[in-house]
């Protein structure tokens, strides 16, 4: 059986992939993502290509050194051209939230999956999320209830919990804006015959 490979340290993608029944070990990717991030925006790059990159360069540096196919994954968000990255601490997951107040955004969730050092397979979706004009005292609450776990998501907020509410229309995958394109995942493992048809 083929020994499948995720090339990353969020709980959330972990999760997901093992209640759909994809057994996989974790690894860490490694990859320097700050930087990686600079270097394609000096280029002009976009969200969308920015999280298909990062996706693969933590699939290919995962899979040079581990047999077997490996699944890097990354998400972006945008809103009127602007590149949001996970809050350093509640404070800034604070004016994060803020600004994306009353606005739209979207978030794009890209995978890759490599396997001997070489990229075989990629997907990019792309959600529109409109978040709701929320009052500050619903801020307060759900920042105290979410606690440091908005620290691992991108934008601040996670849809699976109390951040449904931030929330008026979601147009996209909900796995993927769990971080992860799921399903045409699912069906390449299929295709490759590591999952039953």
């Amino acid at each position: 059986m083929t020994h499948l490979i995720l090339a990353s340290t969020s709980a959330a993608r972990a999760s997901l992939l093992r209640q759909a029944g994809v057994a996989v070990d974790i690894r860490s990717p490694g990859v320097d993502e700050t930087s990686l991030k600079l270097a394609l925006l000096g280029e002009c790059v976009g969200a969308r290509d920015i999280a298909d990159a990062l996706a693969e360069a933590k699939a290919v540096k995962v899979s040079r050194k581990h047999r077997g196919l490996v699944i890097g994954a990354d998400t972006t968000l945008e809103r009127d051209g602007r590149l949001y990255d996970k809050p350093g601490d509640l404070q800034e997951a604070r004016e994060q939230l803020l600004a994306l107040r009353g606005q739209q955004h979207k978030l794009h969730s890209a995978v890759v999956i490599a396997e001997d050092g070489a990229a075989l397979w990629r997907h990019v979706e792309t959600a529109t999320l409109s978040v709701r004009a929320f009052s500050d005292a619903f801020l307060d609450i759900y920042l105290e209830q979410e606690g440091e776990a908005l620290l691992t998501t991108v934008g601040g907020y996670r849809l699976e919990g109390l951040g449904a509410q931030l929330f008026t229309l979601i147009k996209g995958d909900y796995f993927s804006i769990l971080g992860l394109p799921l399903l045409p995942v699912l069906d390449f493992l299929r295709v490759r015959g590591v999952l039953s048809t």
